[in-house]
């Protein structure tokens, strides 16, 4: 199959947000209060097991109240942010300022690393005239992040589950990628690290290949072992 079209998951993908404690450090640094030791740790375990963080470990278990809220969360901006504002007021903090501060924190470039060879894949399918989509579950515009990083003039088109009201699997998220790249779905590869959300592309005739979700450090060649350009398998 010669690829002529790439669809690629945001998070876990292409890229990693920081850690849970490197988030919560991060604002308390910006805006404080001060935490002693023992007070942070138990503040950032209790919001990693809360799956406060987007993009970070899911919760342990999503409360029977915010079940509902959980399942469309990427359907537009206000239901992201009341889902994951409001896991994280599970954990008590010591400024009730702080459950939005985290959140902000989350969209910003700083907050985000791309994987090693994100931008080595990346350029090598644009070099061989393949076309590249970004399609991610998501409830902000994530393309400050890309070009923060140098990585947004690889990116021909970004289809944002927020800015359409639907969620991967929903075939018509990959459909839509599809479309605004000029190409037909048996022509296109999906790459994503969620195999329920990102292997919906499988129902339009989408090749659908995975990356593992995990640290940065830990996964420095995970999108070039695909295959996909074959100078970089």
């Amino acid at each position: 199959m010669r690829i002529k079209g790439a669809l690629f998951d945001f998070s876990g993908t292409l890229f990693r947000i920081e850690s849970v404690r490197s988030w919560l450090h991060a604002v308390l640094a910006e805006r404080g209060p001060m935490m002693d030791e023992a007070e942070f740790e138990r503040c950032a375990r209790e919001l990693e097991a809360a799956g406060a963080l987007p993009g970070g470990p899911l919760p342990q278990q999503v409360p029977t109240s915010l079940a509902t809220l959980w399942a469309a969360r990427d359907e537009s901006a206000e239901l992201h942010r009341q889902a994951y504002t409001a896991l994280a007021r599970q954990v008590s903090l010591p400024d009730p300022e702080l459950y939005d501060a985290l959140y902000e924190r989350q969209m910003s470039p700083d907050a985000w690393q791309p994987y090693p060879d994100a931008a080595e894949v990346l350029s090598a399918l644009r070099g061989a005239g393949t076309r590249i989509a970004v399609v991610s579950n998501i409830g902000w515009d994530l393309r400050p992040v890309f070009r923060a990083h140098g990585l947004d003039s690889l990116v021909d088109a970004y289809v944002l589950s927020y800015e359409h009201g639907i969620q991967k699997p929903d075939a018509r998220l990959f459909h839509t990628a599809c479309t605004l790249l000029g190409q037909k779905p048996a022509d296109v590869v999906m790459v994503g690290d969620d195999r329920h959300a990102d292997g919906g592309a499988a129902a339009l005739g989408c090749d659908v290949r995975f990356v593992r979700h995990l640290p940065v450090a830990e996964r420095p060649d995970g999108l070039r072992m695909l295959g996909l350009v074959p100078d970089v398998a």
